[in-house]
């Protein structure tokens, strides 16, 4: 009767082991996705990846623990900024979403669209306010810029199918624009769930009681 025992006692035994050692991985991915949204909103870090890994080092935890995704980091940064945003976090928001719409209403010829951090809600004071057009010529959007005499700089958009990327830097805030080819905006993968807003939705938001 033992000897019939002890493999089930074994099988409970490793299940036991399989689910305490899950546990423990959820409870990690969920420290490093907290340590994360804080080092992006505290100092505006926009790369994730570099987030997790810098988020994982200060909690002193192996290298090879297993990393959240970035929607564990992002339902991380939105619950980080409902528990500490505050009013000057709304503030702050409502601030870089009138940004926003203005240079959205300037560059409206490529169809602009608001992503990013400030179209989700949970930006903080560093954030870039990102605006996504759609030009086949990213040249064009430069030559009106330059007709206007807005000062900007030129980032990213070196290597093939990587969308240009011009930032203008204000008093208060810094606009980061993403230019993309209309085929690419046609074509986005389907399971790309990211925030974006037109000027339509933003005036919305703006408008909104409270907002």
């Amino acid at each position: 009767m033992r000897g019939r025992d002890a493999p089930h006692g074994g099988r409970h035994r490793d299940r036991d082991a399989g689910e305490r050692a899950g546990g423990q991985d959820r409870q990690n991915r969920a420290r490093i996705a907290q340590t994360a949204a804080r080092l992006i909103i505290d100092h505006g870090l926009g790369d994730w990846a570099l987030a997790k890994r810098k988020a994982t080092r200060q909690l002193m935890l192996p290298e090879a623990t297993g990393l959240p995704s970035n929607e564990e980091v992002e339902a991380a940064l939105v619950l980080h900024q409902a528990l500490f945003g505050g009013e000057a976090q709304r503030r702050s928001l409502r601030a870089q979403r009138q940004h926003a719409l203005e240079w959205m209403q300037r560059l409206a010829a490529w169809h602009p669209l608001l992503v990013g951090a400030v179209a989700a809600g949970w930006a903080g004071a560093h954030a870039d306010v990102r605006i996504e057009l759609a030009a086949d010529d990213a040249k064009e959007v430069e030559m009106l810029l330059a007709g206007r005499e807005v000062a900007y700089r030129s980032a990213g958009g070196q290597a093939a199918a990587t969308p240009t990327v011009l930032l203008i830097a204000l008093r208060d805030a810094a606009i980061r624009i993403e230019i993309v080819t209309p085929n690419d905006r046609r074509h986005r993968a389907r399971q790309d769930t990211a925030a974006r807003l037109d000027a339509a939705a933003l005036r919305a938001l703006l408008d909104a009681p409270g907002s």
